[in-house]
């Protein structure tokens, strides 16, 4: 037990408590969070070296799960160790009249954004944090948005106006000002200057701004600046049913589909209790897949248009256009069909999925190959690729880089290899990996990973089990119809479960899994009601846009823009 490893080394107590999930998770007061976070970090034989989430949940409305140590607030830290291949879950408990903790920015640098995320959702203050400023909701805002007492709804808030002196302050508010950022003027004075590079630009994949400090051409710092997309997926979760917030899942990274289903049933699976079927694994695995494919397609083609290259993208949205008239003849839907249900999916395999998946199995892998051609081997692209925005392994855990940008560093960590789910340890695949960390490297993980996504997918079709596609279980939901129009007994559970939703169990779990852009991660809180209580969404480009500034610095502006189109990033994965 890690109590026991880390206890000694700490002066103070440690309590333990038992979540759904099984992560090991620990208590510690406020004064004592230093202390443990250099004893995890420094002190232990294997350290947890990567700071893989930090979040936060406002208490005053939970009325199941009472614990001693619990007060208005808890923050909550989830902290790996790769070498244990083990995650650590440390809570602290704050009150309502000191909403304060110390900053870990300096032990996990990563913890910058995740801090101010939490200040700007939450009203939690970091003592210690360089720049605590509202991230996601803009400056101007009244409030703390994930406050129980904040509305959930644009209903609830009265009647919207812009008075033109208020329109003048908004468009005030979201000028540069480098002094607030903590920024002073460097470089030569004759070629010093400030330059915006967004928020709406071509270069930067969405309503995303990055403010440059150059001197000439050459990047003296960057900061990002994220929020413009920010819609409040995790405050509609909970007033949401847990069936009917399965939608918004599909639009946080709004290229991967089903995939992002697949983490929020599987936490919701492991809550209560629920049982998938083989048949249901098999087929979750061969969308995802699908998706992951349609995913990377758009990063290859995108990223060597960001390069020069116009015709590849063409030629992939043939191919992405060809797979999704699979996904629609599958699912009744294209890029966000919601399918994936608790307990399954919603539907069976049609009559003849098969044929369709493996004609286009047979005709991609001279596509590829022409790729290869028009792309990877593209004397251009290796000329402003390789060796651009470098960083190693170190420097990525630093950072809370996963999935190919981690890969990209050598490093072998692929969830579905590591900690299997859905079925995956029962598939013949291998995890592509790099070794130079930089925008090359990257692109060429993802571009292997297409080949080995389609390996996956083969296995699926020949090995299809038979069976059910949902599970016997009174919370699967939507329920199965079979017995609902032959009793009443049936019948109303199966209106009430549609209506209301079904009631969760009281807990806390996370699933996470690998997505087409690293881990992904649903952390839910239930108080045994039809809607959850908090839903934490951990996604993958966030902390990937934090490390920016570390790739950019002595960067030219063209280094810049591909280095963006490699991280591979939609803007609604980052702000959700």
């Amino acid at each position: 037990m890690l109590h026991s490893e880390i206890q000694p080394l700490l002066d103070a107590d440690l309590l333990v408590e038992s979540t759904a999930d099984q992560i090991q998770t620990l208590w510690v007061e406020p004064q004592s969070l230093l202390e443990l976070c250099q004893i995890l970090r420094h002190k232990l034989d294997k350290p947890f070296d990567f700071l893989f989430d930090l979040t936060a949940l406002d208490e005053t409305r939970r009325q199941h799960c009472a614990l001693e140590q619990r007060r208005e607030f808890t923050l909550v830290y989830l902290f790996r160790s790769y070498q244990r291949n083990q995650d650590l879950r440390v809570k602290v408990a704050l009150t309502a009249n000191h909403k304060v903790a110390p900053s870990i920015s300096h032990i996990w640098a990563n913890a910058n954004w995740y801090e101010r995320e939490v200040w700007d959702l939450f009203g939690i203050d970091f003592k210690g944090h360089p720049c605590l400023r509202r991230i996601m909701m803009p400056t101007t805002w009244q409030g703390h948005p994930l406050l129980k007492t904040h509305p959930a709804r644009a209903t609830e808030m009265g009647q919207f106006s812009l008075p033109d002196d208020i329109r003048d302050l908004e468009q005030e508010a979201l000028k540069f000002k480098p002094e607030a950022w903590g920024l002073k003027p460097q470089g030569k004075p004759d070629e010093f200057m400030w330059l915006n590079l967004g928020p709406n630009h071509p270069s930067v994949h969405g309503v995303f701004r990055i403010m440059l400090q150059l001197d000439g051409e050459e990047i003296v710092e960057a900061i990002p600046d994220i929020g413009y997309h920010h819609r409040g997926a995790e405050k509609m979760a909970e007033r949401q049913s847990w069936h009917t917030f399965i939608p918004y899942t599909d639009r946080i990274d709004y290229l991967g589909g089903v995939m992002n289903n697949l983490p929020y049933v599987m936490a919701l699976e492991k809550l209560a209790g629920i049982e998938v079927p083989e048949r249901a694994k098999v087929i979750r695995v061969m969308m995802a897949e699908i998706f992951r494919i349609l995913s990377h397609l758009l990063f290859y083609g995108t990223f060597a248009q960001d390069i020069g290259a116009l015709s590849p993208i063409f030629y992939m949205f043939v191919d992405r256009e060809k797979l999704f008239g699979i996904v629609e003849a599958i699912t009744g839907a294209r890029m966000h069909p919601s399918w994936f249900r608790i307990g399954g999916t919603a539907s069976d395999l049609p009559n003849g999925w098969d044929k369709m998946i493996t004609e286009w199995l047979d005709y991609m892998p001279k596509r590829m190959a022409d790729y290869d051609k028009m792309v990877m081997n593209n004397s251009i692209l290796k000329a402003r690729t390789i060796g651009i925005g470098a960083y190693d392994t170190a420097t990525a855990i630093e950072w809370g880089v996963t999935g190919p940008g981690l890969r990209a560093t050598g490093f072998d960590f692929d969830l579905r290899k590591k900690r299997p789910y859905s079925g995956y340890e029962n598939f013949e695949f291998d995890i592509p990996l790099a070794n130079n960390g930089d925008c090359y490297d990257r692109c060429a993980v993802r571009v292997e990973e297409i080949r080995q996504s389609m390996r996956i997918i083969r296995q699926c079709v020949q090995n299809m089990p038979a069976g059910d596609y949902k599970a016997e279980h009174p919370l699967t939901t939507p329920p199965r119809k079979d017995r609902t129009m032959t009793d009443i007994d049936s019948l109303i559970p199966h209106f009430l479960s549609m209506s209301w939703g079904p009631v969760m169990p009281a807990g806390e779990v996370m699933a996470e899994v690998e997505a087409t852009k690293g881990s992904n991660a649903y952390y839910i809180t239930s108080d045994k009601s039809t809607m959850s209580y908090r839903t934490r969404i951990r996604t993958p480009s966030f902390p990937h846009l934090q490390m920016i500034p570390v790739m950019a610095r002595g960067q030219m502006i063209a280094d810049l823009i591909a280095t963006i189109g490699s991280i591979d990033f939609v803007m609604a994965d980052v702000d959700r």
